[in-house]
Protein backbone atom coordinates (compact mmCIF):
# COMPACT_ATOMS: atom_id res chain seq x y z
CA UNK A 1 0.00 0.00 0.00
CA UNK A 2 2.96 2.32 0.66
CA UNK A 3 4.06 1.84 -2.95
CA UNK A 4 0.64 2.99 -4.12
CA UNK A 5 0.72 6.21 -2.08
CA UNK A 6 4.29 6.96 -3.17
CA UNK A 7 3.24 6.67 -6.80
CA UNK A 8 0.18 8.84 -6.15
CA UNK A 9 2.35 11.47 -4.44
CA UNK A 10 4.75 11.53 -7.39
CA UNK A 11 1.87 12.11 -9.78
CA UNK A 12 0.60 14.96 -7.61
CA UNK A 13 4.04 16.58 -7.65
CA UNK A 14 4.08 16.41 -11.44
CA UNK A 15 0.64 18.03 -11.56
CA UNK A 16 1.75 20.78 -9.17
CA UNK A 17 4.80 21.49 -11.30
CA UNK A 18 2.56 22.43 -14.23
CA UNK A 19 0.78 24.92 -11.98
CA UNK A 20 3.80 26.42 -10.22
CA UNK A 21 6.25 26.71 -13.14
CA UNK A 22 4.28 29.61 -14.73
CA UNK A 23 4.28 31.36 -11.37
CA UNK A 24 8.05 30.99 -11.03
CA UNK A 25 8.50 32.25 -14.55
CA UNK A 26 6.38 35.26 -13.69
CA UNK A 27 8.61 36.02 -10.74
CA UNK A 28 11.67 35.83 -12.95
CA UNK A 29 10.03 38.19 -15.45
CA UNK A 30 9.25 40.55 -12.57
CA UNK A 31 12.92 40.54 -11.53
CA UNK A 32 13.96 41.33 -15.09
CA UNK A 33 11.44 44.16 -15.18
CA UNK A 34 12.76 45.59 -11.89
CA UNK A 35 16.36 45.47 -13.15
CA UNK A 36 15.38 47.32 -16.32
CA UNK A 37 13.68 50.04 -14.29
CA UNK A 38 16.82 50.41 -12.15
CA UNK A 39 19.01 50.76 -15.25
CA UNK A 40 16.73 53.48 -16.64
CA UNK A 41 16.86 55.34 -13.33
CA UNK A 42 20.69 55.17 -13.32
CA UNK A 43 20.76 56.44 -16.90
CA UNK A 44 18.56 59.40 -16.02
CA UNK A 45 20.73 60.15 -12.96
CA UNK A 46 23.89 60.04 -15.12
CA UNK A 47 22.41 62.43 -17.70
CA UNK A 48 21.40 64.81 -14.90
CA UNK A 49 24.98 64.81 -13.52
CA UNK A 50 26.38 65.59 -16.99
CA UNK A 51 23.95 68.47 -17.32
CA UNK A 52 25.05 69.90 -13.95
CA UNK A 53 28.72 69.64 -14.97
CA UNK A 54 27.99 71.56 -18.19
CA UNK A 55 26.14 74.27 -16.27
CA UNK A 56 29.17 74.62 -13.99
CA UNK A 57 31.44 74.94 -17.02
CA UNK A 58 33.22 71.68 -16.44
CA UNK A 59 31.93 70.15 -19.71
CA UNK A 60 31.33 71.74 -23.04
CA UNK A 61 28.48 70.82 -25.42
CA UNK A 62 30.52 68.19 -27.28
CA UNK A 63 31.59 66.50 -24.08
CA UNK A 64 27.95 66.52 -22.88
CA UNK A 65 26.80 64.79 -26.06
CA UNK A 66 29.58 62.24 -25.76
CA UNK A 67 28.63 61.47 -22.11
CA UNK A 68 24.95 61.09 -23.02
CA UNK A 69 25.83 58.70 -25.84
CA UNK A 70 28.05 56.61 -23.51
CA UNK A 71 25.25 56.39 -20.89
CA UNK A 72 22.77 55.36 -23.59
CA UNK A 73 25.08 52.57 -24.78
CA UNK A 74 25.44 51.29 -21.23
CA UNK A 75 21.63 51.27 -20.83
CA UNK A 76 21.15 49.31 -24.03
CA UNK A 77 23.83 46.81 -23.04
CA UNK A 78 22.21 46.23 -19.62
CA UNK A 79 18.69 45.75 -21.03
CA UNK A 80 19.63 43.64 -24.08
CA UNK A 81 17.89 40.20 -24.10
CA UNK A 82 15.23 41.13 -21.59
CA UNK A 83 11.79 39.91 -22.79
CA UNK A 84 8.75 42.06 -22.55
CA UNK A 85 6.86 40.97 -19.44
CA UNK A 86 3.61 39.15 -20.14
CA UNK A 87 0.52 40.08 -18.22
CA UNK A 88 -1.67 37.32 -16.77
CA UNK A 89 -5.41 37.72 -16.72
CA UNK A 90 -5.73 35.13 -13.98
CA UNK A 91 -3.87 37.06 -11.34
CA UNK A 92 -1.13 35.84 -9.06
CA UNK A 93 -3.21 34.23 -6.23
CA UNK A 94 -5.07 31.78 -8.49
CA UNK A 95 -2.13 29.45 -9.34
CA UNK A 96 -1.25 29.17 -5.66
CA UNK A 97 -4.88 28.43 -4.81
CA UNK A 98 -5.01 25.77 -7.53
CA UNK A 99 -1.74 24.26 -6.30
CA UNK A 100 -3.32 23.85 -2.86
CA UNK A 101 -6.69 22.54 -4.07
CA UNK A 102 -5.40 19.96 -6.59
CA UNK A 103 -3.83 17.55 -4.05
CA UNK A 104 -6.57 18.14 -1.48
CA UNK A 105 -9.40 17.48 -3.97
CA UNK A 106 -7.50 14.58 -5.54
CA UNK A 107 -7.07 12.76 -2.25
CA UNK A 108 -10.65 13.52 -1.16
CA UNK A 109 -12.14 12.24 -4.43
CA UNK A 110 -10.05 9.07 -4.33
CA UNK A 111 -11.00 8.32 -0.74
CA UNK A 112 -14.68 8.71 -1.73
CA UNK A 113 -14.76 7.06 -5.16
CA UNK A 114 -11.49 5.10 -5.19
CA UNK A 115 -10.73 1.53 -4.21
CA UNK A 116 -7.77 1.62 -1.89
CA UNK A 117 -9.27 -1.20 0.17
CA UNK A 118 -9.57 -3.38 -2.95
CA UNK A 119 -5.98 -2.56 -3.92
CA UNK A 120 -4.86 -3.73 -0.50
CA UNK A 121 -6.96 -6.91 -0.77
CA UNK A 122 -5.49 -7.68 -4.18
CA UNK A 123 -2.02 -7.34 -2.71
CA UNK A 124 -2.93 -9.62 0.19
CA UNK A 125 -4.49 -12.31 -2.01
CA UNK A 126 -1.34 -12.39 -4.13
CA UNK A 127 0.39 -13.93 -1.10
CA UNK A 128 -0.51 -17.44 0.15
CA UNK A 129 -2.45 -17.47 3.45
CA UNK A 130 -0.54 -18.59 6.51
CA UNK A 131 -3.57 -20.31 8.08
CA UNK A 132 -7.26 -21.02 7.63
CA UNK A 133 -8.03 -18.13 9.96
CA UNK A 134 -5.96 -15.82 7.76
CA UNK A 135 -7.85 -16.94 4.66
CA UNK A 136 -11.20 -16.46 6.40
CA UNK A 137 -10.19 -12.97 7.52
CA UNK A 138 -9.28 -12.04 3.95
CA UNK A 139 -12.59 -13.40 2.64
CA UNK A 140 -14.46 -11.40 5.27
CA UNK A 141 -12.71 -8.21 4.18
CA UNK A 142 -13.40 -9.03 0.53
CA UNK A 143 -17.10 -9.56 1.29
CA UNK A 144 -17.22 -6.23 3.12
CA UNK A 145 -15.51 -4.44 0.21
CA UNK A 146 -17.72 -6.16 -2.41
CA UNK A 147 -21.02 -6.98 -0.72
CA UNK A 148 -22.69 -7.72 -4.07
CA UNK A 149 -20.19 -10.42 -5.07
CA UNK A 150 -21.97 -13.78 -4.88
CA UNK A 151 -18.72 -15.59 -5.59
CA UNK A 152 -16.94 -13.94 -2.67
CA UNK A 153 -19.81 -14.77 -0.31
CA UNK A 154 -19.87 -18.38 -1.51
CA UNK A 155 -16.20 -18.92 -0.69
CA UNK A 156 -16.68 -17.18 2.66
CA UNK A 157 -19.50 -19.58 3.49
CA UNK A 158 -17.33 -22.57 2.60
CA UNK A 159 -14.56 -21.19 4.80
CA UNK A 160 -17.00 -20.83 7.72
CA UNK A 161 -18.12 -24.44 7.25
CA UNK A 162 -14.49 -25.61 7.31
CA UNK A 163 -14.14 -23.90 10.70
CA UNK A 164 -17.40 -25.34 12.10
CA UNK A 165 -19.04 -21.89 12.06
CA UNK A 166 -22.23 -23.25 10.52
CA UNK A 167 -24.59 -20.55 11.83
CA UNK A 168 -22.53 -17.83 10.17
CA UNK A 169 -22.22 -19.96 7.04
CA UNK A 170 -26.00 -20.37 6.81
CA UNK A 171 -26.50 -16.60 6.84
CA UNK A 172 -23.80 -16.11 4.21
CA UNK A 173 -25.29 -18.78 1.91
CA UNK A 174 -28.70 -17.17 2.32
CA UNK A 175 -27.22 -13.88 1.08
CA UNK A 176 -25.50 -15.73 -1.75
CA UNK A 177 -28.80 -17.24 -2.90
CA UNK A 178 -30.42 -13.80 -2.78
CA UNK A 179 -27.71 -12.45 -5.09
CA UNK A 180 -27.08 -15.38 -7.45
CA UNK A 181 -30.55 -16.91 -7.59
CA UNK A 182 -31.90 -20.22 -6.31
CA UNK A 183 -29.30 -22.47 -7.87
CA UNK A 184 -29.35 -26.14 -6.76
CA UNK A 185 -25.78 -26.16 -5.49
CA UNK A 186 -26.30 -23.01 -3.42
CA UNK A 187 -29.55 -24.33 -1.97
CA UNK A 188 -27.77 -27.54 -0.98
CA UNK A 189 -24.96 -25.62 0.74
CA UNK A 190 -27.47 -23.44 2.56
CA UNK A 191 -29.47 -26.50 3.72
CA UNK A 192 -26.34 -28.23 4.98
CA UNK A 193 -25.14 -25.18 6.92
CA UNK A 194 -28.62 -24.67 8.43
CA UNK A 195 -28.83 -28.33 9.45
CA UNK A 196 -25.56 -28.17 11.39
CA UNK A 197 -26.44 -24.74 12.78
CA UNK A 198 -29.61 -26.32 14.23
CA UNK A 199 -27.51 -28.97 16.03
CA UNK A 200 -28.38 -31.65 13.46
CA UNK A 201 -32.11 -31.19 13.99
CA UNK A 202 -34.10 -31.69 10.80
CA UNK A 203 -36.41 -28.75 10.19
CA UNK A 204 -39.10 -27.82 7.66
CA UNK A 205 -36.72 -25.17 6.28
CA UNK A 206 -33.97 -27.71 5.61
CA UNK A 207 -36.49 -30.10 4.08
CA UNK A 208 -37.82 -27.38 1.78
CA UNK A 209 -34.32 -26.38 0.68
CA UNK A 210 -33.26 -29.95 -0.14
CA UNK A 211 -36.56 -30.65 -1.91
CA UNK A 212 -36.14 -27.54 -4.05
CA UNK A 213 -32.52 -28.35 -4.84
CA UNK A 214 -33.28 -31.92 -5.93
CA UNK A 215 -36.29 -30.80 -7.94
CA UNK A 216 -34.03 -28.47 -9.90
CA UNK A 217 -31.24 -31.06 -10.11
CA UNK A 218 -31.93 -34.67 -8.98
CA UNK A 219 -28.16 -35.23 -8.78
CA UNK A 220 -27.33 -32.30 -6.49
CA UNK A 221 -24.61 -33.92 -4.39
CA UNK A 222 -24.77 -31.82 -1.20
CA UNK A 223 -28.50 -32.41 -0.79
CA UNK A 224 -28.14 -36.16 -1.43
CA UNK A 225 -25.35 -36.42 1.13
CA UNK A 226 -27.25 -34.35 3.68
CA UNK A 227 -30.44 -36.39 3.30
CA UNK A 228 -28.39 -39.54 3.77
CA UNK A 229 -26.86 -38.15 6.99
CA UNK A 230 -30.26 -37.12 8.33
CA UNK A 231 -31.73 -40.52 7.50
CA UNK A 232 -28.84 -42.32 9.20
CA UNK A 233 -29.11 -40.14 12.32
CA UNK A 234 -32.84 -40.87 12.36
CA UNK A 235 -32.13 -44.63 12.07
CA UNK A 236 -33.82 -44.75 8.65
CA UNK A 237 -31.01 -46.86 7.28
CA UNK A 238 -32.60 -47.90 4.00
CA UNK A 239 -33.21 -44.24 3.11
CA UNK A 240 -29.59 -43.46 3.97
CA UNK A 241 -28.42 -46.28 1.70
CA UNK A 242 -30.63 -45.03 -1.13
CA UNK A 243 -29.48 -41.41 -0.89
CA UNK A 244 -25.81 -42.27 -0.53
CA UNK A 245 -26.00 -44.75 -3.40
CA UNK A 246 -27.43 -42.03 -5.62
CA UNK A 247 -24.60 -39.76 -4.52
CA UNK A 248 -22.01 -42.47 -5.13
CA UNK A 249 -23.26 -42.78 -8.70
CA UNK A 250 -22.39 -39.09 -9.33
CA UNK A 251 -18.79 -39.30 -8.15
CA UNK A 252 -15.96 -40.03 -10.61
CA UNK A 253 -14.17 -43.33 -10.18
CA UNK A 254 -10.99 -41.56 -9.01
CA UNK A 255 -12.76 -39.42 -6.38
CA UNK A 256 -11.13 -39.94 -2.97
CA UNK A 257 -14.43 -39.56 -1.13
CA UNK A 258 -15.92 -42.67 -2.75
CA UNK A 259 -14.27 -44.97 -0.19
CA UNK A 260 -15.68 -43.03 2.78
CA UNK A 261 -19.12 -42.87 1.19
CA UNK A 262 -19.11 -46.60 0.48
CA UNK A 263 -18.09 -47.16 4.09
CA UNK A 264 -21.15 -45.19 5.19
CA UNK A 265 -23.39 -47.30 2.96
CA UNK A 266 -21.91 -50.51 4.37
CA UNK A 267 -22.38 -49.30 7.94
CA UNK A 268 -26.01 -48.36 7.23
CA UNK A 269 -26.55 -51.83 5.76
CA UNK A 270 -25.08 -53.44 8.90
CA UNK A 271 -27.32 -51.32 11.13
CA UNK A 272 -30.33 -52.27 9.04
CA UNK A 273 -29.56 -55.98 9.34
CA UNK A 274 -28.92 -55.68 13.09
CA UNK A 275 -32.38 -54.16 13.49
CA UNK A 276 -33.93 -57.12 11.65
CA UNK A 277 -34.35 -55.42 8.28
CA UNK A 278 -33.24 -56.44 4.83
CA UNK A 279 -31.27 -54.28 2.44
CA UNK A 280 -33.28 -53.65 -0.71
CA UNK A 281 -31.34 -54.37 -3.92
CA UNK A 282 -30.13 -51.27 -5.68
CA UNK A 283 -31.57 -50.65 -9.10
CA UNK A 284 -29.11 -50.15 -11.92
CA UNK A 285 -28.79 -46.59 -13.20
CA UNK A 286 -26.38 -44.91 -15.62
CA UNK A 287 -25.83 -41.19 -16.11
CA UNK A 288 -24.98 -39.81 -19.52
CA UNK A 289 -24.36 -36.29 -20.76
CA UNK A 290 -25.36 -35.80 -24.40
CA UNK A 291 -24.09 -33.02 -26.66
CA UNK A 292 -23.67 -32.29 -30.37
CA UNK A 293 -20.55 -31.93 -32.46
CA UNK A 294 -20.04 -28.55 -34.11
CA UNK A 295 -20.93 -29.94 -37.54
CA UNK A 296 -24.20 -31.52 -36.38
CA UNK A 297 -25.09 -28.46 -34.32
CA UNK A 298 -24.97 -26.33 -37.48
CA UNK A 299 -27.41 -28.65 -39.28
CA UNK A 300 -29.87 -29.86 -36.64
CA UNK A 301 -33.10 -28.00 -35.86
CA UNK A 302 -34.06 -27.08 -32.29
CA UNK A 303 -37.33 -29.01 -32.67
CA UNK A 304 -35.66 -32.27 -33.79
CA UNK A 305 -36.26 -35.20 -31.44
CA UNK A 306 -33.34 -36.79 -29.58
CA UNK A 307 -33.67 -40.37 -28.33
CA UNK A 308 -31.19 -41.41 -25.61
CA UNK A 309 -31.16 -45.09 -24.73
CA UNK A 310 -29.13 -48.03 -23.49
CA UNK A 311 -29.21 -51.40 -25.24
CA UNK A 312 -27.67 -54.74 -24.38
CA UNK A 313 -24.39 -55.60 -26.08
CA UNK A 314 -25.40 -59.27 -26.09
CA UNK A 315 -29.14 -59.53 -26.07
CA UNK A 316 -32.29 -58.25 -27.73
CA UNK A 317 -31.96 -55.12 -29.93
CA UNK A 318 -34.78 -53.36 -28.08
CA UNK A 319 -33.68 -50.50 -25.77
CA UNK A 320 -33.38 -51.42 -22.11
CA UNK A 321 -33.99 -47.83 -20.97
CA UNK A 322 -34.79 -44.74 -23.01
CA UNK A 323 -35.61 -41.06 -22.74
CA UNK A 324 -36.70 -38.47 -25.30
CA UNK A 325 -35.68 -34.80 -25.45
CA UNK A 326 -35.20 -32.18 -28.18
CA UNK A 327 -32.12 -30.62 -29.74
CA UNK A 328 -33.00 -27.33 -28.03
CA UNK A 329 -32.43 -29.00 -24.63
CA UNK A 330 -28.88 -30.12 -25.44
CA UNK A 331 -26.43 -30.40 -23.82
CA UNK A 332 -28.30 -32.39 -21.20
CA UNK A 333 -27.52 -34.97 -18.51
CA UNK A 334 -30.03 -37.79 -18.08
CA UNK A 335 -30.24 -40.92 -15.94
CA UNK A 336 -31.10 -44.23 -17.56
CA UNK A 337 -32.18 -46.92 -15.10
CA UNK A 338 -34.59 -49.72 -14.43
CA UNK A 339 -37.37 -47.17 -13.98
CA UNK A 340 -36.95 -46.23 -17.65
CA UNK A 341 -37.29 -49.83 -18.92
CA UNK A 342 -39.32 -50.21 -22.09
CA UNK A 343 -40.53 -53.66 -20.94
CA UNK A 344 -40.56 -55.11 -17.39
CA UNK A 345 -38.54 -58.15 -18.41
CA UNK A 346 -35.87 -56.04 -20.12
CA UNK A 347 -34.20 -54.08 -17.36
CA UNK A 348 -30.74 -52.55 -17.31
CA UNK A 349 -29.85 -54.55 -14.22
CA UNK A 350 -30.52 -57.83 -16.06
CA UNK A 351 -27.64 -57.38 -18.50
CA UNK A 352 -23.95 -57.11 -17.56
CA UNK A 353 -22.83 -55.01 -20.53
CA UNK A 354 -24.64 -52.27 -22.43
CA UNK A 355 -24.03 -49.59 -25.07
CA UNK A 356 -25.29 -46.01 -24.82
CA UNK A 357 -26.81 -44.46 -27.94
CA UNK A 358 -28.17 -41.00 -28.78
CA UNK A 359 -30.03 -40.46 -32.08
CA UNK A 360 -31.52 -37.35 -33.71
CA UNK A 361 -34.70 -38.06 -35.64
CA UNK A 362 -36.43 -35.21 -37.41
CA UNK A 363 -39.41 -37.46 -38.05
CA UNK A 364 -39.61 -38.46 -34.39
CA UNK A 365 -38.89 -42.13 -35.06
CA UNK A 366 -36.59 -43.76 -32.45
CA UNK A 367 -35.35 -46.50 -34.81
CA UNK A 368 -34.09 -44.22 -37.62
CA UNK A 369 -32.80 -40.71 -37.90
CA UNK A 370 -30.28 -38.28 -39.35
CA UNK A 371 -27.37 -38.32 -36.85
CA UNK A 372 -26.21 -40.65 -34.10
CA UNK A 373 -23.64 -41.06 -31.34
CA UNK A 374 -22.55 -44.33 -29.72
CA UNK A 375 -20.44 -45.30 -26.70
CA UNK A 376 -18.10 -48.21 -26.27
CA UNK A 377 -19.50 -51.24 -24.38
CA UNK A 378 -19.90 -50.48 -20.68
CA UNK A 379 -20.71 -52.46 -17.56
CA UNK A 380 -24.31 -51.86 -16.54
CA UNK A 381 -23.06 -51.14 -13.03
CA UNK A 382 -20.99 -48.15 -14.22
CA UNK A 383 -21.62 -45.17 -11.96
CA UNK A 384 -19.31 -42.54 -13.46
CA UNK A 385 -20.88 -39.91 -15.69
CA UNK A 386 -20.57 -40.84 -19.37
CA UNK A 387 -20.03 -38.30 -22.16
CA UNK A 388 -21.84 -39.01 -25.44
CA UNK A 389 -21.48 -36.81 -28.54
CA UNK A 390 -23.79 -37.04 -31.55
CA UNK A 391 -21.33 -36.63 -34.39
CA UNK A 392 -21.99 -39.17 -37.16
CA UNK A 393 -24.63 -39.67 -39.92
CA UNK A 394 -27.16 -42.32 -38.96
CA UNK A 395 -26.76 -45.14 -41.46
Amino acid sequence: MIDFWLAAGLLLLIALSFLLIPVLRGRRAQREEDRTALNVALYQERVAELQVQQDEGVLNAAQLDTGRAEAARELLADTEGVEKPRESRLGKPLPFLAAFLVPVLGVALYLHYGASDKVELTREFSQPPVSMEDMTHRLERAAAAQPDSAEGLYFLGRAYMAQDRSAEAAKVFERTVALAGRQPELLGQWAQAQYFADNKQWSPQVQALTDEALKLDPKEVTSLGLLGIAAFEGQRYQEAIDYWSRLLAQLPAEDNSRAALQGGIDRAAEKLKESGGTVAPQKAAMNVRVDLSADVKAKALPTDSVFIFARAVSGPPAPLAAKRVTVAELPITVELGDADAMMPQLKLSNFPEVQLVARISRAGVPTAGEWIGRSQPLASTTTALQQLTIDSPDK
